[in-house]
């Protein structure tokens, strides 16, 4: 009997004779491919086969490769310390009061490596202060005995340019790590000032406080997009919500003094935070890398070494 089709058509014996072949075959291939809902064979792909083609780099060690290329990783490792607060001092060659910002390095010392062989990049690993091995978790305080250094209240990592920028574990940073005249990149959480609205969070105008706007001249309006904005509000939108305690970042300060017995440096400019808080002080990235003179200390360890 021919096969039927729609609305009572049938398809006549030589018609029928030619397609069940056809149809037999196409069948067995898709029982043969397991579900696979399509029966044509893949396309040969020509993108990035060929030797004239670029290769791909979208792997740790090849972004790693470009930064260091690129020159933007600092050659050494930064330090931690504590903002004491602002001042002013005086130029004495043009009498021009500059603000400055006091920030003291206590027991800063270096625990432990991050190389590029083992976890992908370079880094150095330093710790700041003092803690009761009490107050340590037991995990943290196997990682301090084990790199023979005492336990640190503040920890944090500094990205160098290569295996030469790591220094040995155990080492103090002191104060005069860092030179009169050089820039330095400031990292640091800015105040936080709790649960703002959208006015002083990001300075909204207000509305009008006449023409018939009652009680909401603080408001921010309306929220939602216009027409054909999907009658929602998109994420980002600028609203009340809890404002500062952002780490933000203040580049190309300058040093304007150091005191390496007080373990104290000052800085041009005003740095994020409130006293007392923590901040990362690192060889600015937008400046020439600064000179740093062998000290008679290393260059005998070197040669001892050697």
């Amino acid at each position: 009997m021919p096969p039927r089709l729609s609305r009572g058509l049938m398809l006549l014996p030589s018609v029928t004779r030619a397609i069940t072949p056809r149809l037999a075959s196409q069948n067995a291939i898709a029982t043969r491919t397991f579900g696979i809902r399509s029966l044509n064979p893949p396309k040969h792909s020509t993108y990035n086969d060929g030797s004239d083609l670029p290769v791909l780099e979208s792997s740790p060690a090849a972004a790693l490769a470009r930064k260091v290329k690129a020159d933007v990783l600092p050659p050494r490792t930064g330090a931690v310390a504590i903002k004491k607060g602002m001042t002013a001092i005086f130029d004495t060659e043009t009498g021009k009061r500059i603000p400055c910002t006091v920030l003291q390095l206590d027991r800063v010392q270096v625990v432990a490596h991050k190389t590029a062989d083992v976890h992908g990049y370079n880094a150095v690993q330093i710790g700041a202060g003092w803690k009761h091995p009490t107050n340590v978790t037991k995990a943290l305080l196997g990682h301090y005995s084990g790199q023979g250094v005492s336990a640190k209240r503040h920890v944090f990592e500094f990205r160098v340019k290569d295996a030469d920028g790591l220094l040995p574990v155990g080492q103090l940073v002191n104060a005069d790590w860092f030179q009169v005249g050089q820039y330095v990149d400031a990292r640091s959480n800015s105040k936080g000032k709790g649960f703002a609205g959208a006015m002083k969070r990001h300075g909204f105008g207000g509305q009008d406080r006449s023409h018939g706007v009652s009680l909401t001249h603080r408001s921010l309006g309306g929220t939602a997009p216009g027409q054909g904005g999907g009658s929602r509000v998109y994420p980002g939108k600028k609203m009340a919500g809890n404002m500062g305690n952002r780490q933000n970042t203040v580049q190309n300060l300058k040093v304007l003094k150091v005191d390496a017995a007080n373990g104290l440096v000052i800085v041009s400019g005003a740095v994020s935070g409130p006293t007392g808080c923590v901040v990362r002080i690192q060889d600015a990235i937008k400046k020439p890398w600064p000179t740093i003179p062998e000290s008679a200390p290393a260059a005998e360890a070197a040669e001892a070494s050697a």
